[in-house]
């Protein structure tokens, strides 16, 4: 397995790299699981990921602000016991 660590050399490259090359910027973004900054006029514009990886951080994210509403409910006491959740599921 690849580091995700940053290739400052390879990783951040001009826009108008991607407008001449798109296909190498995919390719070394496919091969490495790294993202790319693209940059313009020295400023970074936008972030080159692969799909698999966006939607792999997407899911965690949507994971990790559940575990943190459910703590917070939890603090809070509000939550229901399992034949509740079962009653409103339909399944008792």
């Amino acid at each position: 397995m690849q580091s995700n660590e940053i290739k400052y050399s390879e990783d951040i490259v001009p826009i108008t790299d991607m407008k001449v090359n798109p296909g190498r910027i995919v390719n070394q973004v496919d091969k490495t699981s790294r993202p790319v900054l693209l940059t313009n006029r020295g400023r970074g514009v936008a972030i080159v990921q692969s799909l698999k990886d966006y939607e792999a951080k997407t899911e965690e994210q949507a994971f990790l602000r559940g575990v943190v509403q459910g703590l917070m409910d939890l603090e809070e006491e509000r939550e229901i016991g399992l034949n509740d959740v079962k009653k409103r599921l339909g399944l008792s």
